[in-house]
């Protein structure tokens, strides 16, 4: 049974998981929506929708999985982290 972290604070929370365990779990940083953040070799996945998928593709690939929670009263740092995805924007400017 592999044990990860949940960092929350109170708008928000974040499971963190490592580059090479997504990658055990068959999933990669472009499955992962701009929610999530990510520094070095660590992901932290937005709780609705990126840990969801994250925890179900590992329990069916690797197997169970514990979370611990670490709570922040403020806004936590992973909110300064760079986001997996970053929006681009085309400019669609007309030229006459």
């Amino acid at each position: 049974m592999k044990t990860f972290t949940m960092h929350s604070d109170p708008g928000h929370g974040w499971l963190e998981v490592s580059i090479q365990e997504a990658r055990q779990a068959l999933l990669d940083t472009s499955d992962f929506s701009q929610f999530s953040f990510m520094r070095g070799e660590k992901l932290y996945l937005e709780e609705d929708c990126d840990a969801t998928l994250f925890i179900r593709c590992w329990e069916h690939h690797v197997g169970p999985v514990t979370i611990t929670e670490k709570y922040s009263h403020y806004d936590h740092w992973i909110r300064a982290l760079t986001r997996i995805k970053v929006d681009i924007f085309i400019d669609d400017e007309i030229l006459f």
